[in-house]
């Protein structure tokens, strides 16, 4: 359940109520009593005596909606009906559907678009196979692929029930970038077998999104299908919060001036995207990396250390604090959060260095409140929509896609990544940044055509 109502917990309820000057303000103060808001409110039928009015209303969850409608079965002379959850509506039928872009009106249509004329195209792309991103889906189309071991604050739900959300990101691509994406969910957990079933698919796409597959089997994957594929491989979760947490971080120094070479980062969260993150940030310049996980800070004498935790003791940490992620705070000028809710409070923020920056990115809760963080700090970011600052992939990933299609790239790389950051940030101008605006919206039309300009540019370089 979130903290505050939100639209993504909407529904859309039919009361039937007497037809009194009164009845609507009685009907909507009822749900702001019960803590909803009241977003809208539609008379669908009206009689002598009574009316119909639908009315839609954002609240915490479904318990909180529940209590909501309860309440409004007790007014007297209210008549409750049907309850619509908005967010479910939604995703009746799925988001995504495919469509012919050519009509097939005629025999001659037909003969072109299959038998006899594909042939023809099918020896084209035979002879030579570069053809094949000229004349098939594969020019502007990539797959989403996950296992559903890792989704969105949701953990390891398997890949039926990820399903939602591959469809989500596909539909994100389309809208912003114009492309092509397919949900690839995968009904096993073992490393060879995704490798090799993305592997078997690949020709169909010109990229591969990797989504929601839970660390460490998500580097080794990421790794081996780079090395395989003549196609792009871009794991979202590390990469595309990276770029964004970059970006943000970028905007937010200048604001406090404060450079990235010169302040202490601490970052919460060890995992893909914190992996991620911290070699994007060490990429960047930043010197005094502090890393925590479950487990506290990581240092090279924490016993036990896993591979890519040695990796990350080896080139963070140069001042060898130990302990706690709330005893690394102290002094910290930046905290970058990737990891849990509701680990760190505002009196962990008040330790941290003047003009300090927190970034409370995990998702759907934040590892601090944004309003508690920011009684101490001078900017806060989230990967929240209801909060300012939002620091959200769909910022990242749509752009790279399209710059990475358009040069026809086959690889990733640091310059690549570095480039989107920097692309991002360059958005906000040095006259519009301020502490409440260090990112763009992820309606800003500039968004995705400098971050594709700047990917095609480090690609083709």
């Amino acid at each position: 359940m979130t903290t505050v109502p939100s639209v993504s917990s909407s529904i859309t309820i039919r009361l039937e109520v007497e037809a009194r000057p009164t009845a609507v303000s009685e009907l909507t103060t009822a749900i702001e009593e019960t803590g909803g808001i009241v977003t809208a409110l539609d008379v669908t039928a009206s009689g002598h005596e009574r009316i119909t009015v639908d009315v839609t209303c954002a609240t915490r969850g479904d318990g909180h909606a529940e209590d909501i409608v309860a309440h409004l079965k007790a007014l007297a002379g209210v008549v409750v009906g049907p309850v619509s959850d908005r967010t479910f509506l939604l995703h009746l039928g799925g988001k995504l559907r495919i469509e012919s872009k050519v009509p097939i009106r005629n025999r001659d249509d037909l003969s072109m678009i299959y038998t006899p004329g594909v042939a023809r195209v099918c020896e084209a792309i035979a002879a030579n196979p570069a053809d094949a991103r000229r004349l098939t889906i594969k020019r502007n189309t990539i797959a989403v692929v996950t296992d559903g071991t890792a989704v969105l604050g949701l953990g390891d739900i398997g890949p039926l029930a990820s399903l939602p959300v591959m469809e989500g990101k596909a539909a994100l691509f389309k809208r912003f970038a114009g492309i092509d994406a397919f949900p690839i969910a995968l009904d096993t957990t073992d490393v060879d077998q995704i490798v090799a079933t993305v592997k078997a698919i690949a020709p169909v796409f010109a990229g591969i999104n990797l989504e929601d597959i839970s660390a460490p089997r998500c580097f080794e994957i990421e790794r081996r299908l780079r090395a395989e594929l003549d196609i792009p491989v871009f794991h979202d979760d590390q990469h595309g919060t990276a770029i964004v947490a970059l970006a943000a971080l970028t905007n937010a120094l200048k604001v406090v001036g404060k450079t990235i070479a010169g302040v202490r980062i601490v970052l919460s969260g060890a995992g893909a995207a914190g992996t991620a993150v911290l070699k994007l940030l060490l990429a960047a310049g930043a010197v005094d990396v502090v890393v925590a996980d479950i487990d506290g800070v990581v240092s090279r004498g924490r016993a036990g250390l896993t591979p890519d935790l040695a990796w990350t003791a080896e080139h963070t940490n140069p001042r060898g604090v130990t302990g706690t992620l709330r005893a690394a705070m102290a002094g910290a000028d930046v905290f970058i959060g990737v990891s849990a809710p509701h680990i760190i409070s505002g009196a962990d923020v008040a330790t941290m260095a003047p003009r300090s920056i927190v970034f409370a990115m995990a998702n759907p809760e934040p590892e601090i409140d944004p309003d508690d963080a920011a009684q101490f700090a001078e900017i806060v970011g989230t990967g929240r929509s209801d909060f300012a600052n939002q620091i959200n992939n769909v910022l990242a990933f749509p752009g790279v896609f399209r710059g990475l299609l358009d040069a026809q790239s086959n690889k990733v790389t640091d310059a690549l990544l570095l480039a989107a950051a920097q692309a991002l940030a360059a958005v906000i101008s040095d006259d519009e940044l301020n502490p409440t605006y260090i990112i763009p919206s992820v309606f800003n039309p500039q968004v995705t055509t400098l971050v594709a300009a700047a990917v095609e540019a480090a690609a083709r370089a």
